[in-house]
Protein backbone atom coordinates (compact mmCIF):
# COMPACT_ATOMS: atom_id res chain seq x y z
CA UNK A 1 0.00 0.00 0.00
CA UNK A 2 1.45 3.39 -0.99
CA UNK A 3 1.76 6.05 1.68
CA UNK A 4 -0.59 8.35 -0.20
CA UNK A 5 -3.47 5.83 -0.14
CA UNK A 6 -5.70 4.10 2.39
CA UNK A 7 -7.65 0.84 2.13
CA UNK A 8 -11.22 1.18 3.36
CA UNK A 9 -13.24 -1.51 5.16
CA UNK A 10 -14.92 -2.44 1.87
CA UNK A 11 -11.58 -3.03 0.13
CA UNK A 12 -11.58 0.21 -1.88
CA UNK A 13 -8.31 2.09 -2.21
CA UNK A 14 -8.65 5.85 -1.68
CA UNK A 15 -6.03 8.62 -2.02
CA UNK A 16 -5.50 10.31 1.35
CA UNK A 17 -5.55 13.83 -0.09
CA UNK A 18 -8.75 14.83 -1.80
CA UNK A 19 -9.76 18.03 -3.54
CA UNK A 20 -12.95 19.66 -2.31
CA UNK A 21 -15.11 21.48 -4.83
CA UNK A 22 -17.48 23.51 -2.67
CA UNK A 23 -17.65 27.14 -3.70
CA UNK A 24 -20.28 29.64 -2.64
CA UNK A 25 -19.77 31.38 -6.01
CA UNK A 26 -20.99 28.28 -7.86
CA UNK A 27 -18.81 29.14 -10.86
CA UNK A 28 -18.76 26.14 -13.18
CA UNK A 29 -15.95 27.38 -15.42
CA UNK A 30 -13.50 28.09 -12.59
CA UNK A 31 -14.36 24.76 -10.93
CA UNK A 32 -13.73 22.84 -14.14
CA UNK A 33 -10.43 24.65 -14.69
CA UNK A 34 -9.34 23.94 -11.11
CA UNK A 35 -10.18 20.23 -11.41
CA UNK A 36 -8.30 19.98 -14.71
CA UNK A 37 -5.29 21.64 -13.11
CA UNK A 38 -5.54 19.35 -10.10
CA UNK A 39 -5.52 16.29 -12.33
CA UNK A 40 -2.31 17.50 -13.99
CA UNK A 41 -0.78 17.95 -10.52
CA UNK A 42 -1.64 14.36 -9.63
CA UNK A 43 -4.81 14.76 -7.58
CA UNK A 44 -6.96 11.66 -7.95
CA UNK A 45 -9.57 12.09 -5.20
CA UNK A 46 -12.39 14.61 -5.65
CA UNK A 47 -15.19 15.53 -3.27
CA UNK A 48 -18.52 17.13 -4.17
CA UNK A 49 -22.16 17.14 -2.99
CA UNK A 50 -25.53 17.97 -4.47
CA UNK A 51 -25.89 20.99 -2.20
CA UNK A 52 -22.48 22.33 -3.32
CA UNK A 53 -23.70 22.86 -6.86
CA UNK A 54 -20.40 21.55 -8.22
CA UNK A 55 -21.41 18.06 -9.39
CA UNK A 56 -21.85 19.16 -13.01
CA UNK A 57 -18.52 20.99 -13.11
CA UNK A 58 -16.62 18.11 -11.53
CA UNK A 59 -18.23 15.55 -13.82
CA UNK A 60 -17.58 17.68 -16.88
CA UNK A 61 -13.91 18.17 -16.04
CA UNK A 62 -13.35 14.50 -15.24
CA UNK A 63 -15.14 13.27 -18.33
CA UNK A 64 -13.10 15.62 -20.53
CA UNK A 65 -9.88 14.40 -18.94
CA UNK A 66 -10.91 10.77 -19.40
CA UNK A 67 -11.87 11.36 -23.04
CA UNK A 68 -8.50 13.05 -23.67
CA UNK A 69 -6.58 10.16 -22.12
CA UNK A 70 -5.21 12.24 -19.23
CA UNK A 71 -6.61 9.82 -16.68
CA UNK A 72 -8.53 6.55 -16.61
CA UNK A 73 -11.86 6.46 -14.77
CA UNK A 74 -10.54 3.71 -12.50
CA UNK A 75 -7.70 5.98 -11.35
CA UNK A 76 -10.07 8.60 -9.94
CA UNK A 77 -11.95 8.40 -6.63
CA UNK A 78 -15.16 10.48 -6.65
CA UNK A 79 -17.31 11.23 -3.60
CA UNK A 80 -20.71 12.91 -3.48
CA UNK A 81 -23.34 13.27 -0.77
CA UNK A 82 -27.03 12.78 -0.06
CA UNK A 83 -28.71 16.02 0.99
CA UNK A 84 -31.40 16.04 3.68
CA UNK A 85 -34.26 16.56 1.24
CA UNK A 86 -33.41 13.28 -0.51
CA UNK A 87 -33.44 10.96 2.52
CA UNK A 88 -36.78 9.58 1.38
CA UNK A 89 -35.23 8.14 -1.82
CA UNK A 90 -31.42 7.91 -1.96
CA UNK A 91 -31.56 5.79 -5.13
CA UNK A 92 -33.34 8.47 -7.14
CA UNK A 93 -31.08 11.13 -5.64
CA UNK A 94 -27.92 9.28 -6.68
CA UNK A 95 -29.32 8.54 -10.12
CA UNK A 96 -29.88 12.29 -10.52
CA UNK A 97 -26.33 12.98 -9.34
CA UNK A 98 -24.96 10.51 -11.90
CA UNK A 99 -27.02 12.16 -14.63
CA UNK A 100 -25.72 15.60 -13.62
CA UNK A 101 -22.13 14.34 -13.54
CA UNK A 102 -22.40 12.25 -16.70
CA UNK A 103 -21.05 9.19 -14.90
CA UNK A 104 -22.13 5.58 -14.54
CA UNK A 105 -21.12 5.37 -10.89
CA UNK A 106 -19.32 7.24 -8.14
CA UNK A 107 -16.88 5.69 -5.73
CA UNK A 108 -18.35 6.90 -2.43
CA UNK A 109 -21.82 8.17 -1.47
CA UNK A 110 -22.20 9.79 1.95
CA UNK A 111 -25.21 10.81 4.03
CA UNK A 112 -24.30 14.49 4.26
CA UNK A 113 -25.88 15.24 7.68
CA UNK A 114 -28.05 13.24 10.09
CA UNK A 115 -30.89 15.57 9.11
CA UNK A 116 -34.00 14.81 7.05
CA UNK A 117 -35.79 17.66 5.29
CA UNK A 118 -38.96 17.90 3.26
CA UNK A 119 -38.53 16.62 -0.28
CA UNK A 120 -38.73 20.01 -2.00
CA UNK A 121 -36.08 21.76 0.12
CA UNK A 122 -32.99 22.81 -1.86
CA UNK A 123 -31.48 25.48 0.37
CA UNK A 124 -28.38 24.76 2.49
CA UNK A 125 -30.00 26.76 5.30
CA UNK A 126 -33.41 25.14 5.89
CA UNK A 127 -36.31 27.10 7.31
CA UNK A 128 -37.93 26.05 10.56
CA UNK A 129 -40.93 24.38 8.88
CA UNK A 130 -38.79 22.30 6.48
CA UNK A 131 -37.60 19.54 8.83
CA UNK A 132 -38.92 15.99 9.10
CA UNK A 133 -38.22 13.28 11.70
CA UNK A 134 -34.99 11.43 10.97
CA UNK A 135 -35.63 7.79 9.98
CA UNK A 136 -32.04 6.66 9.65
CA UNK A 137 -32.95 3.01 9.07
CA UNK A 138 -35.00 4.02 6.01
CA UNK A 139 -32.25 6.32 4.75
CA UNK A 140 -29.55 3.70 5.18
CA UNK A 141 -31.63 1.02 3.51
CA UNK A 142 -31.77 3.32 0.48
CA UNK A 143 -28.02 3.85 0.66
CA UNK A 144 -27.46 0.09 0.71
CA UNK A 145 -29.76 -0.19 -2.32
CA UNK A 146 -27.55 2.30 -4.17
CA UNK A 147 -24.59 0.05 -3.46
CA UNK A 148 -26.47 -3.09 -4.48
CA UNK A 149 -27.49 -1.47 -7.80
CA UNK A 150 -23.90 -0.51 -8.62
CA UNK A 151 -24.59 3.23 -8.54
CA UNK A 152 -21.68 3.62 -6.13
CA UNK A 153 -18.80 1.48 -4.90
CA UNK A 154 -19.05 2.46 -1.25
CA UNK A 155 -21.35 4.18 1.23
CA UNK A 156 -20.69 6.21 4.34
CA UNK A 157 -21.74 9.18 6.39
CA UNK A 158 -20.69 12.72 7.26
CA UNK A 159 -21.07 14.75 10.46
CA UNK A 160 -22.03 11.72 12.58
CA UNK A 161 -21.18 11.50 16.28
CA UNK A 162 -20.07 8.29 18.02
CA UNK A 163 -23.61 7.77 19.30
CA UNK A 164 -25.18 8.21 15.88
CA UNK A 165 -22.64 5.86 14.33
CA UNK A 166 -23.37 3.21 16.96
CA UNK A 167 -27.08 3.58 16.29
CA UNK A 168 -26.43 3.06 12.59
CA UNK A 169 -24.20 0.05 13.20
CA UNK A 170 -26.94 -1.57 15.27
CA UNK A 171 -29.13 -2.11 12.18
CA UNK A 172 -26.89 -1.65 9.12
CA UNK A 173 -26.27 -4.66 6.89
CA UNK A 174 -23.39 -2.73 5.30
CA UNK A 175 -21.37 -0.65 7.77
CA UNK A 176 -20.29 2.84 6.70
CA UNK A 177 -16.84 2.92 5.13
CA UNK A 178 -16.22 6.58 5.95
CA UNK A 179 -17.29 9.26 8.40
CA UNK A 180 -16.34 12.65 6.94
CA UNK A 181 -16.14 15.28 9.67
CA UNK A 182 -14.51 18.58 10.50
CA UNK A 183 -11.04 17.88 11.89
CA UNK A 184 -7.94 20.05 12.27
CA UNK A 185 -5.41 20.94 15.00
CA UNK A 186 -8.05 23.10 16.73
CA UNK A 187 -10.71 20.37 16.58
CA UNK A 188 -8.88 17.10 16.97
CA UNK A 189 -11.80 14.63 17.20
CA UNK A 190 -9.85 12.15 19.34
CA UNK A 191 -12.93 10.47 20.83
CA UNK A 192 -14.50 10.04 17.39
CA UNK A 193 -11.26 8.86 15.82
CA UNK A 194 -10.82 6.24 18.54
CA UNK A 195 -14.39 5.02 18.10
CA UNK A 196 -14.07 4.85 14.31
CA UNK A 197 -10.76 3.02 14.54
CA UNK A 198 -12.33 0.40 16.80
CA UNK A 199 -15.23 0.00 14.34
CA UNK A 200 -12.97 0.01 11.26
CA UNK A 201 -14.58 3.18 9.89
CA UNK A 202 -12.21 5.57 8.13
CA UNK A 203 -12.26 9.20 9.25
CA UNK A 204 -11.98 11.76 6.47
CA UNK A 205 -11.27 15.34 7.53
CA UNK A 206 -13.01 18.26 5.87
CA UNK A 207 -11.78 21.78 6.61
CA UNK A 208 -8.39 20.40 7.73
CA UNK A 209 -7.11 24.00 7.65
CA UNK A 210 -10.16 25.46 9.37
CA UNK A 211 -11.94 26.38 6.15
CA UNK A 212 -10.24 29.73 5.36
CA UNK A 213 -11.91 31.39 2.39
CA UNK A 214 -15.29 29.79 3.07
CA UNK A 215 -18.23 31.87 4.23
CA UNK A 216 -18.17 30.02 7.57
CA UNK A 217 -14.40 29.38 7.71
CA UNK A 218 -11.63 30.75 9.90
CA UNK A 219 -7.88 31.36 9.63
CA UNK A 220 -7.34 30.39 13.28
CA UNK A 221 -5.52 27.14 12.38
CA UNK A 222 -2.95 28.49 9.93
CA UNK A 223 -2.34 31.59 12.05
CA UNK A 224 -1.68 29.72 15.28
CA UNK A 225 1.80 30.53 16.70
CA UNK A 226 2.77 26.87 17.21
CA UNK A 227 1.72 25.91 13.68
CA UNK A 228 3.63 28.90 12.28
CA UNK A 229 6.76 28.13 14.31
CA UNK A 230 6.79 24.52 13.11
CA UNK A 231 6.35 25.74 9.55
CA UNK A 232 9.41 27.96 9.96
CA UNK A 233 11.41 25.07 11.42
CA UNK A 234 10.53 22.73 8.54
CA UNK A 235 10.74 25.40 5.83
CA UNK A 236 7.14 24.57 5.08
CA UNK A 237 3.88 26.47 5.19
CA UNK A 238 1.40 26.47 8.10
CA UNK A 239 -1.07 24.66 5.83
CA UNK A 240 1.42 21.86 5.23
CA UNK A 241 2.04 21.51 8.98
CA UNK A 242 -1.70 21.24 9.68
CA UNK A 243 -2.22 18.72 6.89
CA UNK A 244 0.80 16.66 7.92
CA UNK A 245 -0.56 16.51 11.48
CA UNK A 246 -3.93 15.27 10.14
CA UNK A 247 -2.30 12.64 7.95
CA UNK A 248 -0.27 11.44 10.96
CA UNK A 249 -3.60 10.43 12.54
CA UNK A 250 -4.35 7.99 9.69
CA UNK A 251 -7.15 10.13 8.33
CA UNK A 252 -7.61 11.46 4.82
CA UNK A 253 -7.88 15.21 4.27
CA UNK A 254 -10.16 17.11 1.89
CA UNK A 255 -8.50 20.37 0.90
CA UNK A 256 -10.27 23.08 -1.03
CA UNK A 257 -8.38 25.65 -3.04
CA UNK A 258 -8.57 26.66 -6.67
CA UNK A 259 -5.32 28.62 -6.40
CA UNK A 260 -2.51 26.86 -8.28
CA UNK A 261 0.21 27.61 -5.74
CA UNK A 262 -1.90 26.51 -2.76
CA UNK A 263 -3.03 23.38 -4.59
CA UNK A 264 0.61 22.44 -5.11
CA UNK A 265 1.40 23.39 -1.51
CA UNK A 266 -1.41 21.22 -0.13
CA UNK A 267 -0.29 18.19 -2.08
CA UNK A 268 3.26 18.78 -0.87
CA UNK A 269 2.13 17.93 2.65
CA UNK A 270 2.59 14.28 1.68
CA UNK A 271 6.35 14.85 1.64
CA UNK A 272 6.47 16.45 5.09
CA UNK A 273 6.92 14.21 8.13
CA UNK A 274 6.54 15.76 11.56
CA UNK A 275 8.58 14.37 14.43
CA UNK A 276 6.71 12.47 17.15
CA UNK A 277 7.44 15.25 19.64
CA UNK A 278 5.98 17.83 17.26
CA UNK A 279 2.83 15.81 16.78
CA UNK A 280 2.49 15.58 20.56
CA UNK A 281 2.97 19.34 20.81
CA UNK A 282 0.03 19.89 18.48
CA UNK A 283 -1.97 17.20 20.29
CA UNK A 284 -1.39 19.09 23.53
CA UNK A 285 -2.61 22.44 22.23
CA UNK A 286 -5.22 23.70 24.65
CA UNK A 287 -7.35 25.39 22.00
CA UNK A 288 -10.43 23.52 20.82
CA UNK A 289 -12.65 25.26 18.29
CA UNK A 290 -15.29 23.64 16.12
CA UNK A 291 -15.93 26.03 13.24
CA UNK A 292 -18.87 24.50 11.36
CA UNK A 293 -21.23 23.92 14.29
CA UNK A 294 -24.48 23.23 12.43
CA UNK A 295 -26.68 25.84 14.09
CA UNK A 296 -28.90 25.86 10.99
CA UNK A 297 -30.10 22.35 11.88
CA UNK A 298 -31.20 23.28 15.39
CA UNK A 299 -34.55 24.77 16.38
CA UNK A 300 -37.10 24.41 19.14
CA UNK A 301 -40.06 23.22 17.08
CA UNK A 302 -39.58 21.03 13.99
CA UNK A 303 -35.96 19.86 14.13
CA UNK A 304 -35.15 16.66 16.06
CA UNK A 305 -32.26 18.67 17.52
CA UNK A 306 -33.30 21.31 20.05
CA UNK A 307 -29.71 22.19 20.94
CA UNK A 308 -26.26 21.78 19.43
CA UNK A 309 -25.59 19.14 22.07
CA UNK A 310 -28.52 17.13 20.66
CA UNK A 311 -26.98 17.34 17.20
CA UNK A 312 -23.48 16.34 18.31
CA UNK A 313 -24.42 14.17 21.31
CA UNK A 314 -22.25 16.21 23.66
CA UNK A 315 -19.16 15.80 21.48
CA UNK A 316 -18.87 19.55 20.99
Amino acid sequence: MRGDQVRLNNGLIMPVIGMGTYTFKNDRKSTEQAVQLALKMGYRHFDTARIYGSEAALGGALNEAIANGIVEREEVFVTSKLWGSHHHDPVSALQKTLMIMGMEYIDMYLVHWPVRLKAWVCDPIPKEDEFEPLCLDVTWSGMEKCLEMGLCRGIGVSNFSCKKLQNLLDFAFVPPAINQVEMHPMWKQKKLRDFCRDQNIHVSAYSPLGGPGNLWGSTVVIEDPLIKSLALKHRATPAQIALSWGLSKDVSVIVKSFNQERMRENKGALDLKLEDEEILEIDSMFKEMKILRGEVFVNQSTSPYKTLQDLWDYEI
